[in-house]
């Protein structure tokens, strides 16, 4: 079998940021290859030389180690999240390397703050578009698709075994022996990792790879369509400064992106490797919270501007109409989802009645976010359900005392204990918001810029610096400490906070 193999076997034996730091070295090749074809020869090597530098300090250090294993402690887990960590803050260093290169008008600091924002799936860029060559967008897109495969792999491998990233929603409220990290020491954190790697991999990359052949068919360039199909399934929103509101593709390229988004709604829909995945896809309470939303949300913008429109004598335009519904339905999904991309129709609605779309209402829904152990960021469908359904019983509790809830066993842990951390969560998420504005205000950025950027980064949904304030934030003209703070606050908003207070634990390190 395949996982008996000795280099399954070699790897099982491996720290994960070790394995993680030769993966990305050895994917510094495929932008090198491409930047060849397209002459641009500097640039190739720069990731070539850089590749080759990284994976032979790699091997290097992997042979100095030897064949000592990793010991399976109760604390693996722990070491897992520790190195995801590692990963998200450090990694970015080695990724920053031949992108720094590449442009040599270009400071290290911007280079690893966009680094950070690729592999934490954020996207928000601070380059121009036309600064940067097509190697070096796919490069963001493709550190960016890794990123949010990590993110895939990790959850069912790290997260849930230690109960966090919203499984502690569903986990609460169980006996301590169902939710001992002891459980999980029959298999060590690099076979679940590799177990779910195997899994995974060919999904994800078969999603991948139909979303770029259905947009090279409906008319986007080979690049554009990777970058775009790599960035829908990564939620990240990169794109080489052809958005899909401009895209060759059209309105057909987006309804194609807009069936790949639903994959980061829930991951019921794509894989049954965690308990919160165990469940019909019609039962799935995040699948049913986000359509709530996707629909509701677009009705409520289209009936704001066909009203205006009947002011201005337009609201009979049905054609007008119903782009102006699409944009607005394909745009709330996408923010949703946390990719930030803008329908091309989205504009419509504006100049159809005359009346601008306030950016907090993408503000809220990206901070809403996706579903529990996809890409997409934000505080997540499952603990807005969990909220939902505490609300709920509380007013039947007004109205019928005595009565009892009929929502079942893990309805009702998921209504009392998951709707106490939720709650907790949600505080959680509240004061960081408010440390990151202040961080940011502390460093002369106005009010409304900087509770933009905060939210950006802490949902990881960059292109809010487009759409979520009044006018496009400059992100070029922030200064060094404010960029450091907003790496933070997107490795935060990735891994999220009860995870980094989860390694400050000690209860949890001890064996």
């Amino acid at each position: 079998m395949a996982r008996s193999s000795p280099l399954h076997k070699r790897l099982e034996g491996m720290p994960l940021f070790l394995v993680l730091f030769l993966g990305l070295s050895l994917s510094m090749m495929v932008p090198a290859l491409v930047a060849v074809v397209q002459e641009h020869f500097s640039i190739a090597r720069s990731f070539f030389y850089t590749s080759i530098l990284g994976t032979t300090l790699g091997v290097l250090v992997t042979l100095a180690r030897g064949t000592r294993p990793v010991l399976l402690t109760g604390r693996a887990d722990l070491y897992a999240l520790l190195s995801l960590f590692g990963a998200f803050l450090l990694l970015p260093l080695l990724l920053a390397v031949p992108f720094s290169e590449s442009l040599p008008d270009t400071r290290y600091l911007n280079a690893y703050a966009e680094m950070v924002s690729s592999f934490t799936t954020t996207g928000m860029s601070f380059y121009e578009p036309q600064r940067l060559a097509a190697p070096l967008h796919l490069w963001r897109a493709q550190v960016a698709w890794m990123g949010g495969f990590l993110i895939w792999v990790a959850a069912a491998a790290v997260m849930a075994p230690l109960s966090l990233g919203g499984f502690e929603v569903t986990a609460a409220g169980r006996e301590m022996g169902e939710t001992r990290i002891d459980r999980f020491q029959r298999a060590g954190v690099i076979r679940r990792m590799i177990r779910g790697a195997e899994q995974l991999g060919l999904v994800y990359v078969g999603l991948t790879g139909t979303l770029w052949l259905l947009l090279l068919v409906a008319g986007d360039t080979p690049l554009v369509a990777l970058i775009h199909a790599m960035s829908t399934l990564s939620t990240s929103g990169i794109s080489p400064g052809v958005g899909t509101h401009v895209a060759a593709s059209g309105v057909v390229g987006e309804m194609a992106i807009a069936l790949f988004l639903i994959f980061a709604i829930s991951r019921v829909t794509f894989s049954s490797d965690t308990v919160t995945a165990k469940i019909g896809l019609h039962r799935d309470p995040e699948i049913r919270m986000g359509a709530a939303l996707v629909l509701v949300v677009p009705v409520l913008l289209f009936l704001r501007h066909w009203i205006g429109a009947f002011d201005v004598k337009a609201g009979e335009d049905f054609a007008m109409a119903l782009s102006a519904f699409w944009g607005a339905l394909f745009t709330v999904l996408s923010f949703l989802t946390t990719t930030g991309w803008e329908s091309m129709h989205w504009d419509t609605a504006q100049d159809w009645s005359g009346l601008a779309t306030p950016g907090m209402i993408l503000m809220g829904v990206a901070m809403i976010g996706g579903g529990v152990a996809t890409t997409a960021g934000g505080v997540k469908l499952l603990r807005v359900y969990a909220l939902y359904l505490n609300g709920r019983r509380e007013l039947d509790r007004l109205v019928h005392p005595s009565s009892v809830s009929g929502s079942g066993t893990a309805g009702r842990r998921i209504r009392r204990h998951g709707a106490f951390h939720a709650w907790v969560f949600f505080m959680l998420f509240a004061i960081c918001l408010a440390a990151a504005m202040s961080l940011l205000a502390l460093f002369g950025i106005n009010f409304e810029d900087a509770t933009v950027l905060a939210v950006a980064a802490l949902s990881n949904t960059g292109p809010l610096t487009v759409h979520g304030a009044v006018d496009p934030i400059d992100l070029s003209l922030i200064d060094g400490p404010a960029k450091l703070v907003l790496c933070a606050f997107m490795i935060l908003g990735r891994l999220e906070l009860l995870a980094i207070i989860a390694l400050f634990n000690p209860d949890l390190w001890r064996d």
